[in-house]
């Protein structure tokens, strides 16, 4: 059955771009409400279903976006948290743009929700099952695949390659479920090269981003002390995205996700790839 939360939670942080405080209210809501951001800041309060087809920008983050050129941004952590504990319908109130980057990684968003006992409601739950594999790729020949799966677990394949020796080539393989999401995604950060920090910064944005909230790579040196916080920790962060994305189907996912090389841009463009033909998918109660 679907599942909402049985109570609100508030969480703080700070905009990554902004560097203002931003205030996320987590509230229950009905049967088949889905996942839904509100910009409280504004009046009206304008709504943002997390859907695939209201993403309006992919680069460095998933945001939604309205005619009004409204947005909320950087949803993807949440939506990740929100997949592996299993909560289908809450509304998520927002005062800014942005949602707060907390340390980078869903870790503070798993654990200030983990524990929030959820109620159970009076719809089945649905799920999005691939009959046939469907796949988008770059002009790069960077690829995303969803395959079908006899697991009703979602299952995860996902390389990275790159020129620092510090990440190279790196490889998650596995089912995702609590305990591996908790071990080992959900802590996992964001990265970045320096020199694209100092970019950022010069063009007025990353005012709230810091050692404290993302993995900084400098040539082959990690910046942050203590350096990685797990190991493979790029590549299990660009699964956390990736689930978080996935989430903007509308439903939870029965597949294989095969991923080369691949962010936000294909995790959106795939699933636009799987709507656009009903053969390759069905809708279904379990």
């Amino acid at each position: 059955m679907q599942k909402t939360l049985s109570h609100s939670v508030e969480i703080k942080g700070i905009g990554l771009h902004s560097g203002l405080e931003s205030r996320l209210k987590f509230l229950p809501a009905p049967e088949n409400t889905g996942i839904v951001f509100v910009r409280s800041d504004i009046t009206g309060q304008p709504e943002f279903p997390a859907l695939y087809n209201h993403v309006v920008d992919t680069r460095n983050c998933t945001c939604l976006g309205n005619q009004d050129k409204q947005i909320v941004s950087t949803i993807e952590h949440i939506m990740a948290t929100l997949y592996i504990l299993g909560i289908d319908n809450v509304r998520i109130e927002v005062n800014q743009p942005e949602v707060p980057i907390m340390d980078g990684s869903a870790k503070v968003f798993y654990e200030e929700l983990k524990d929030v006992p959820l109620k159970e409601q009076n719809a089945p739950r649905k799920y999005l099952r691939i009959k046939k594999r469907v796949a988008f790729t770059d002009d790069k020949g960077n690829e995303i695949g969803l395959e079908p799966t006899q697991d009703s677990m979602l299952s995860v394949y996902f390389e990275i390659d790159f020129p620092s020796k510090i990440v190279g080539h790196q490889v998650f393989e596995g089912n995702i479920n609590k305990a591996v999401f908790a071990d080992k995604i959900a802590p996992s950060r964001t990265f970045c090269e320096k020199y694209q920090v100092d970019y950022l910064r010069s063009i007025g944005l990353i005012k709230g981003g810091s050692l404290e909230n993302a993995v900084v790579l400098d040539g082959e040196t990690i910046l942050n002390e203590g350096g990685f916080r797990v190991q493979n920790e790029c590549v299990n962060h660009k699964v956390l995205d990736c689930i978080g994305d996935m989430l903007t189907s509308g439903y939870r996912l029965v597949a294989k996700i095969t991923a080369k090389r691949t962010g936000h841009f294909h995790n959106n463009e795939v699933l636009k790839e799987v709507f656009a033909d009903a053969d390759n998918y069905e809708i279904v109660e379990e």
